[in-house]
């Protein structure tokens, strides 16, 4: 039993913080001394000012400053502002130096510098301290410049091991709190309402502190020191238990059990309990509201499945610790270490063979997205629960994280038996982050590939090596969103959004949107958008460049293809500015010539991308029905190659499962060629998928993918003997349709055995990458690039850059960036800022 600490252990708390402040003002008093010594005996002063750029507020950054300023025996100031850091330095030339040099090459652990800029200042003869002072709000705060705030707003990081020890101290007073943190740790960019980044600017403006945080917070000295949400249980949020409708249940004196437990432990042992009867709860996070169960429990999994209509997408699984994954999932060093790394977040694992999670948690896949506890709350229940619980978003499909109680009583009351609320804001709405660890060889070095880019890792930012001229606003993709802002010599990429396809996901777009604009004080000159003029991005960017609204007076709006976008996003976090080829595979997108592209090899430059091939275009017999039922993608391939009476004859089981005369209908659509067009690769999956028997229909994005990746290790993993296949290249166009007659060959012509089928999987795979790896050996004098949702099939990745680097090519990396259309919005911004 979790108990709260004795009130004798409280009282001690004081004469600690005090012997810490003597320590303090002891040590403050010998700089001061030495410093008189040095002018006494005639050293030289120097004065200069630092000014600092980069992620440089909410990071512990002022009092790192401060102590390394008093251990050089500098004398001067600090200060926050919408800027950055402003640092005034007095001392030797010996002293100013080694402070500088130790400042750029080991900041804080959170901090990231992107510029410092040095001016000398005149000699204060006077000055004998260094002085953290108040953050200035107005200083170079005017809205109209064209360059906005330079400072980087950090991303929420995950408790420290410090924090941890607190919460689990029964003597210090954070014992069992759920909203311990420190400038090491904890919200940043979920409570952030303006910069400077100051508390009255957070979600904890209302907490007044106790005289005990007030302590932590004014000594710079203090890990907590200007910890903008530090508070404790006297003073901070507090945790709630409600009912489906929002009424409370604890706290409710009458539902405590033990007197000695606080509310917030009431809370969440009374959340553990509902758990281990099966139920589903909604509980609040840094970002947002998860919905959990216990993953063990088939009933709990299935239910929660069947509530929120998430029929088979795979739902991912927070585990207590390292030592609990281990045993569910295996993983390379690597994986380990992202799994455990600050920013927390999701990681693709491989799933043991033998486990107790419930089936239906990622129905037949081979893989396993887990995550670690990222909050002092989710420690504190893990702790209670002692297993591993589904955590998966709060939300109507399709639709942006719901952060707020109210909304989540309003669209999810009937999917949840309780909800666990606390009283601190949620300002800015942020998922989980997703990724997964890409290693082609057990000897090659690894690299996280993210696959959504959120909670931990975002807002993500990175300085220009070349300033920005004018502001720069990109939009975005229609799925998958987020948007991109440059300026100055800064480019941001905001956490992911979503899909655009509900107001209210508009409504989410439109509130990131003002976000970023309040706090970089930003208005763009141009706006950047896709090129299909349909997508609720697009509508946004022409009615806004058009109406001046909320924008400079000066606004335009470019477009760029898609597929163009996708190559220049990784050209972008490269900051690569030369000819790259591009492989640029995905779901879909508009072509420049109008029809649907999604499998194209682009040679790009800054401002074009040349189409030198592509893959062979498709029908979608009867347009987006084509996609929710592959069969019909893979009758239009079969057509392509075969007449209507030999395709029945293949006696394929998909396609005897139709009827004849809407098999009849299909080829007629075919033949009159009225149906849209698309030469996607994504399609290809879907249509492989469904003729394996591994889909019927299309449940979730990249369900085929995952299907036949997994069917690929299988293969390898009893070593099945390899089958080959031939991806003709008829002048610029792959003939997609003649491959797969081979594979209904193979189907057809033996017994389709789960090996047999496993092992076709793989062929597909291998000779996608074969043909994309013979292409780039004839441009092995320029890089390549690997973008599309289609690369986010690790298999396929893998078995690319392997080839690709043992014959020779560069490939760019897509580091911290989505491939997938998350990444569009920095592709788009790279397009706009070279436009001119």
């Amino acid at each position: 039993m979790i108990r709260r600490p004795k009130v004798k252990s409280q009282r001690m708390q004081p004469h600690r913080h005090n012997s810490r402040h003597k320590k303090h003002s002891d040590l403050q008093i010998k700089r001061r001394l030495a410093l008189e010594y040095l002018v006494h005996k005639g050293a030289a002063l120097k004065r200069c000012q630092l000014h600092i750029t980069g992620i440089v507020q909410g990071v512990g950054f002022r009092p790192f400053v401060y102590r390394y300023a008093l251990e050089c025996q500098l004398t001067g100031t600090v200060l926050n502002n919408a800027k950055g850091v402003t640092i005034e330095l007095q001392g030797t030339e010996e002293n100013l130096t080694q402070f500088i040099t130790t400042l750029n090459t080991t900041p804080p652990p959170l901090a990231r510098i992107d510029n410092i800029t040095q001016t000398p200042l005149p000699i204060l003869l006077g000055e004998t301290t260094f002085e953290i002072i108040k953050s200035d709000s107005h200083e170079d705060d005017d809205p109209s410049s064209p360059i906005g705030a330079q400072v980087a707003v950090s991303a929420d990081k995950s408790t420290c091991q410090d924090c941890l020890n607190d919460m689990h101290n029964p003597d210090d007073r954070h014992f069992g709190y759920a909203f311990t943190n420190c400038t090491n740790c904890g919200p940043r960019y979920t409570i952030i309402n303006a910069l400077p980044y100051d508390r009255h600017s957070t979600a904890m403006a209302d907490f007044d502190m106790c005289p005990e945080c007030a302590k932590a917070y004014q000594n710079p000295l203090d890990r907590r020191y200007h910890a903008q949400p530090v508070s404790c249980p006297v003073c901070g949020p507090r945790l709630s238990l409600k009912t489906p409708q929002g009424e409370y249940i604890i706290p409710n004196t009458s539902n405590v059990s033990a007197p000695e437990l606080s509310t917030d432990l009431a809370v969440l042992t009374a959340a553990a309990d509902r758990l281990h009867q099966g139920h589903i709860l909604a509980i609040k996070g840094l970002g947002g509201f998860h919905l959990i169960c216990d993953a063990r429990s088939d009933k709990a999994v299935n239910t929660l499945r069947l509530r929120k209509q998430r029929q088979a997408k795979p739902l991912a699984v927070m585990m207590a610790d390292i030592q609990m994954a281990q045993h569910y999932v295996t993983g390379t060093d690597a994986e380990w270490r992202v799994l455990s790394s600050q920013e927390r977040p999701i990681v693709l694992m491989s799933s043991r063979a033998e486990h107790d999670l419930s089936l239906a948690v990622a129905p037949n896949l081979n893989k396993l997205g887990v995550f670690l506890p990222y909050t002092p709350l989710h420690h504190l229940l893990l702790g209670l629960f002692k297993g591993p619980l589904v955590a998966t978003s709060a939300n109507v499909s399709g639709e942006p994280i719901i952060s707020d109680c109210d909304e989540l009583i309003s669209h999810l009351s009937h999917v949840v038996d309780a909800i666990v609320d606390h009283n601190r804001p949620i300002i800015n709405g942020c998922d989980d982050s997703v990724v997964q660890v890409i290693q082609p060889q057990l000897d090659s070095s690894a690299e996280v590939q993210v696959l959504r880019l959120a909670r931990g890792y975002a807002p993500l930012s990175f300085p220009l090596e070349i300033p920005l001229t004018q502001s720069i606003l990109a939009v975005g993709a229609q799925q998958k969103n987020a948007i991109a802002l440059g300026f100055g010599n800064n480019v941001f990429l905001s956490p992911h959004i979503g899909d655009l396809f509900s107001v209210s996901a508009e409504q989410y777009f439109e509130r990131t949107l003002a976000t970023f604009a309040r706090l970089y004080h930003f208005a763009p000159n141009l706006i950047v958008r896709d090129k299909h003029p349909d997508y609720a991005p697009s509508r946004w960017a022409e009615m806004h460049s058009n109406s001046n609204v909320e924008l400079s007076d000066t606004s335009q709006c470019l477009t760029v293809q898609h597929h163009h976008a996708h190559v220049l996003s990784v050209m972008a976090v490269n900051q690569y500015r030369e000819p790259v080829l591009g492989f640029s595979f995905d779901g879909t997108g508009l072509g420049d010539d109008g029809s649907l592209w999604g499998g194209e090899v682009l040679l790009t430059t800054l401002d074009k991308a040349q189409r030198l091939a592509h893959f062979e275009p498709i029908a979608l017999l009867g347009g987006e029905q084509a996609i929710k039922q592959p069969v019909r993608l893979l009758l239009a391939l079969l057509f392509e190659q075969m007449s209507l009476d030999a395709v029945i004859a293949l006696n394929l089981p998909i396609i005897c499962s139709m009827s004849p005369n809407t098999l009849t209908n299909l080829y007629k659509i075919w033949q009159n060629g009225s149906a849209l067009k698309s030469s996607s690769v994504g399609r290809l999956f879907d249509a492989l998928a469904c003729a394996l028997g591994l889909i019927e229909t299309t449940q979730f994005e990249g369900q085929a993918g995952m299907a036949i990746e997994a069917a690929a290790n299988r293969a390898d993993a009893i070593a099945l003997e390899a089958m080959s296949l031939n991806l003709p290249l008829d002048v610029d166009q792959w003939r997609s349709s003649e491959m797969f007659k081979q594979i209904v060959k193979l189907m057809t012509e033996k017994p389709l055995t789960d090996n047999r089928r496993d092992a076709i999987a793989r062929a597909f795979l291998h000779t996608l990458g074969d043909a994309i790896c013979d292409y780039a050996a004839q441009y092995q004098h320029i890089p390549t690039v690997l973008c599309g949702g289609v690369f986010q099939n690790k298999y396929l990745l893998e078995y690319c850059l392997s080839k690709l680097w043992a014959q020779g090519n560069k490939v760019l990396s897509s580091q911290q960036i989505p491939i997938n259309d998350g990444g569009i919005a920095l592709g788009q911004l790279w397009y706009g800022m070279h436009r001119n």
